[in-house]
């Protein structure tokens, strides 16, 4: 017998975690269900010790791509259709992957399913590979006898995911790039430039105009002080991601994110089209309401909108419809929360979830395409800012001293 921890969710949604002394994860993982627990985590108290130990040493960690997990999922979804065992099939996968993480994965779970654990319960001993979303569609799937139907959704799902991550790389791709040239101009006007000109107009001695006194004091200050600015950065920065780890930090950061001029409104559209995919996809699944608004809060990706889709979960625990109950959390639009009284009415909110979700979607595209025109002339007045400062403060003593000479002369 062994002691393992739990996490997982009840009838309602709720997390819930704790400990078993069970003989095996399978023993585990049957009387999570006989108690109507939903494992999310099963992970025998030795065994977590010693992952943890390994993940201090695991300096740069290998990782499982988005596209990697959409093949796989594919490739599962033609294998269990054409009714090849489970087994087999991973170990087939595992062999053919190029991914090492991903070969030691899929190994790693078919040696848990020959020892008679289920497919959901042998995945979730890897978190960081398979989300809580893809082990609870599993689960379902298996439960349901429609394995090769979840396997068929989750790639649909991920492969909507890396398309809404590419176009946000294309339109910001543009703004950083420009950005960036221009960091790296002040850096070298500043190192190299205006030294040059700061000592040829010391040596005559004149007075030098505002914008070269500013100039030349910036430039000054950078190369005094190079060690604090990057000092400074280095801590803002390692402080900044320290603070966006913790509860508090996540929450508002991602509120704030939703604030931002221009892209605020992007992130939102992005965040409510995935979280409203998903939950269709897991109402499609037959999974219970409050259960899938639960897991969808998580898998929203924006800890601000997961706590209100939470309050969402609590309202409808309550007694609340879905339609009162997503008014309540002033996220959705008013045609969104149309269509979803339409398909409470009609008994179709799965597929009405969808095409809330396309809605996003397009919308989402919509503000991807005025992003670029709307950072643009932001930048190219920002550029011309530098560029007339630049000027000004190199040309105007040059043409002062040269006045000064044909005075004389």
């Amino acid at each position: 017998m062994a002691t393992y921890k739990y996490q997982g969710r009840n009838s309602k949604g709720e997390a819930v975690n704790g400990q078993l002394v069970v003989a095996s994860q399978n023993a585990a993982a049957n009387e999570l269900a006989r108690q109507g627990i939903t494992p999310i985590r099963i992970v025998e108290e030795a065994e977590k010790a010693g992952k943890e130990l390994s993940i201090n040493f695991d300096i740069f960690p290998k990782k499982v791509t988005l596209d990697e997990l959409i093949i796989f999922c594919r490739q599962m979804n033609a294998l269990a259709r054409a009714g090849i065992p489970i087994i087999r099939a991973m170990k087939g996968l595992a062999e053919s992957t190029r991914s090492e993480k991903l070969k030691e994965t899929l190994m790693d779970v078919a040696s848990r399913l020959e020892s008679g654990t289920n497919l959901a319960s042998s995945m979730q001993a890897h978190p960081k590979v398979f989300s809580e979303l893809f082990i609870s569609m599993i689960h379902v799937g298996e439960n349901t006898g429609q394995l090769e139907e979840a396997f068929h959704q989750l790639s649909e799902n991920l492969e909507l995911e890396r398309d809404t991550r590419k176009r946000v790389k294309q339109a910001t791709r543009y703004p950083t790039m420009v950005l960036s040239a221009i960091f790296i101009a002040l850096f070298i006007v500043n190192i190299f430039v205006i030294p040059k000109f700061a000592s040829v107009f010391k040596k005559f001695g004149a007075d030098l105009p505002l914008p070269t006194q500013i100039l030349v004091a910036t430039s000054n200050f950078c190369l005094e002080y190079w060690w604090l600015m990057i000092g400074l950065v280095i801590a803002a920065i390692f402080s900044f991601r320290y603070w966006v780890r913790t509860e508090k930090g996540k929450y508002e950061w991602d509120r704030r994110k939703l604030n931002f001029p221009i892209v605020g409104i992007l992130f939102e559209q992005i965040t409510l089209s995935r979280f409203t995919r998903n939950f269709a996809m897991m109402l499609k699944a037959g999974m219970p309401i409050t259960h899938a608004l639960a897991i969808a809060a998580e898998a929203a990706g924006n800890h601000y909108i997961a706590s209100r889709i939470v309050e969402m979960k609590n309202s409808i625990e309550r007694g609340d419809s879905l339609l009162r109950s997503a008014r309540s959390t002033e996220v959705f639009t008013p045609l969104v929360l149309q269509m979803i009284s339409v398909g409470e009415e009609t008994g179709s909110i799965d597929s009405l979830l969808d095409q809330v979700a396309d809605f996003y979607d397009e919308e989402a595209d919509y503000s991807l395409k005025r992003l670029a025109e709307s950072i643009e002339p932001i930048l190219i007045v920002v550029m011309g800012g530098i560029v007339l400062v630049l000027a000004l403060g190199v040309f105007l003593p040059i043409w002062d001293l040269g006045s000064a000479a044909m005075g004389r002369g």
